[in-house]
């Protein structure tokens, strides 16, 4: 397989209830996708699936070329940059926001006895600084607000080069500002023609960065739609995928929802910007 991402007729199946079901979906090198849908549609565990984490319960789950289940795992997950909350709750609050990122090169939690070059601790640094936060380097990680941790475990998810960037919701928790911050900075990661292949996890489409390329939509597990964000998200197939009519505005590279008023029949159509 040469896509950094391909399932084919993918479920994942617990206590009977399907978490996905029947996804098929393809992921190239240079592409940057959301994963956009409300709660309980299905989204993390399709990032699960995609940071090698689980195993599919039926069809075919490909990552990085390799196919999950015959594959050792510990060695396909280095290759990807994952940041999640649940990731941030393994951190211990006393490290240092430095070696929060620098143990991402032994995929470790947390600094012991292990030894780091010059190199390491260089690129771990240049990393905080290309995200704001090298000004945090020497604080413990418990002293952050939401908005520096999010940068942090970003930087942590780069540190080691990798060949695809998994980001669970990073814009959970933040305020106004801080997610704009964090939203432009995407952005610019997003638009290096260097970086990785990336997947974003959101429930807004006011937290989609400048420069994604694609768009999936799911509802129970479901894929509503997916395809070029700029012809797949639109007011109709966003009111699919939440259930309700909604209208949806552009500005420029951002985006904007709000719930259509009553009576309001939405099309593909109902679109402004």
């Amino acid at each position: 397989m040469s896509d950094v991402v391909a399932f084919a007729g993918v479920s994942v199946i617990r206590g009977g209830k399907a978490l996905v079901r029947d996804i098929d979906w393809e992921v190239e090198e240079g592409q940057r996708w959301v994963i956009l849908g409300p709660n309980g549609a299905g989204k993390t565990t399709l990032m699960q699936l995609a940071a090698g984490r689980i195993h599919p319960s039926e069809g075919v789950a490909g990552v990085l070329g390799e196919v999950l289940g015959a594959v050792d795992v510990f060695e396909l997950r280095p290759r990807i940059g994952l940041a999640s909350s649940a990731l941030a709750d393994r951190i211990p609050g006393g490290e240092r926001v430095r070696d929060v990122v620098v143990t991402a090169s032994y995929g470790v939690v947390g600094r012991w006895r292990e030894s780091y070059e010059r190199m390491d601790e260089g690129r771990a640094m240049e990393l905080l600084a290309a995200l704001g936060a090298g000004h945090l380097a020497d604080r413990q990680f418990a002293t952050l607000s939401e908005g520096e941790r999010k940068r942090v475990q970003i930087a942590r998810a780069l540190m080691t080069d990798p060949e695809l960037l998994l980001l669970d919701e990073p814009g959970a928790g933040l305020d106004l500002g801080g997610r704009e911050d964090l939203v432009a900075r995407l952005g610019e990661i997003a638009g290096d023609v260097e970086a990785p292949a990336l997947i974003l996890i959101t429930h807004h489409v006011e937290e989609i960065p400048p420069n994604f390329t694609d768009v999936l939509l799911m509802r129970e597990g479901e894929i509503v739609a997916l395809g070029p964000l700029e012809i797949t998200l639109t007011a109709e197939n966003l009111s699919k995928t939440f259930g309700m009519p909604l209208l949806l505005e552009r500005f420029e590279d951002r985006y904007a929802a709000r719930a259509a008023p009553v009576g309001t029949t939405v099309t593909s159509q109902e679109f402004t910007g």
